[in-house]
């Protein structure tokens, strides 16, 4: 059963953590092949599933030290139909799938969870295309498209879904209004390139404002991810009613842009300490951004540095 569903702790104060980027630890660091970036494959083997469970357990770690919330987001940001159809999983098993990615990250939350630690099971979503390209659906066939997949959240008990890494003004309406009619809160997480802009020129103004123009705001909240702070930082403006929508923050490692990302054969891990002051500067900007983790290139050494620039020495518990 969704312990939170109707009512979100993340939407109360506090920082909330949340892991880093998945399949770039997975595939670098433990060594796994991950077909078309998907790492929901991982599920169906005994051996995938306990490098999902340790690849968590290092976030999970990191969040009881500090005392603080975590999303548990579900390793699905690949379980839509097209990606599942290059990987020969039909409409039932994606389904299965899906699920049985929710009970997973159950059985996480009931061996960490804590009054000081509460732990979100949120439904990862990916675009329907590649990450980084503009997609090309309007609204009521995105929410067809992805109504499949946050229907088998809905019932496996997840806690809220996310969609994550959307380039599309379009795409992102249909997600909310396809978790709208599941009764399911639902997060819209957008990605920009090096400009601040969606791919498609679109500013973060445009795209937040018009996803809750077309929706009468049903989105809870929004995020970034996918892209370094630089990227992003200039495009925000203090004090503007848009920017108090985006509550949460998974920026890259690397300072390159998606085509230098696309084309790097070796992992590009940055720098953990000056993203975690990078982050200490956006939340001193923006103290509404409180959902805090790492996109691509980041691990849980990341995390760590971000946890340790922006909360107080008194805040660490044992």
């Amino acid at each position: 059963m969704a312990r939170y569903r109707h009512g979100l702790p993340q939407r109360g104060g506090g920082i909330f953590l949340t892991d880093g980027g998945m399949e770039t630890t997975l595939i670098f660091q433990h060594g796994l092949e991950l077909p078309h970036f998907a790492a929901f494959v991982l599920l169906d083997s005994a051996d995938g599933r306990a490098h999902l469970r340790q690849y968590y357990e290092a976030y999970l770690r990191v969040a009881r030290q500090h005392g603080l919330g975590f999303v548990l987001d579900s390793p699905t940001w690949r379980a839509n139909p097209d990606w599942g159809a290059k990987l020969g999983y039909d409409a039932a098993r994606l389904k299965a799938i899906n699920m049985r990615a929710i009970r997973f990250l159950d059985e996480l939350r009931g061996a960490w969870e804590s009054p000081a630690t509460p732990c979100v099971i949120n439904g990862a979503i990916g675009p329907r295309g590649d990450g980084y390209k503009a997609g090309n659906m309007d609204a009521a066939e995105a929410e067809a498209y992805h109504s499949g997949q946050i229907a088998a959240f809905a019932e496996a008990g997840a806690d809220v879904v996310t969609a994550f890494t959307l380039t599309s003004i379009n795409e992102a309406v249909g997600v909310v209004r396809a978790a709208k009619r599941q009764d399911i809160p639902v997060a819209i997480s957008f990605t920009v390139e090096t400009d601040g802009r969606l791919v498609r020129g679109e500013s973060l103004r445009e795209a937040i404002e018009g996803v809750d123009d077309a929706t009468e705001r049903a989105c809870e909240y929004f995020l970034i991810n996918c892209a370094h702070p630089t990227h992003f930082e200039s495009a925000l403006a203090a004090g503007e009613a848009w920017v108090q929508r985006i509550h949460g923050i998974r920026a890259n490692a690397s300072v390159k842009s998606h085509a230098e990302l696309d084309e790097s054969e070796a992992l590009d891990s940055g720098d953990p300490a000056d993203l975690g002051r990078r982050y200490r500067l956006l939340r001193r900007a923006f103290p509404g951004m409180r959902i805090l983790g790492g996109c691509c290139g980041t691990d849980h050494r990341h995390v760590a540095a971000v946890c340790e620039a922006c909360l107080p020495s008194e805040a660490m518990t044992a």
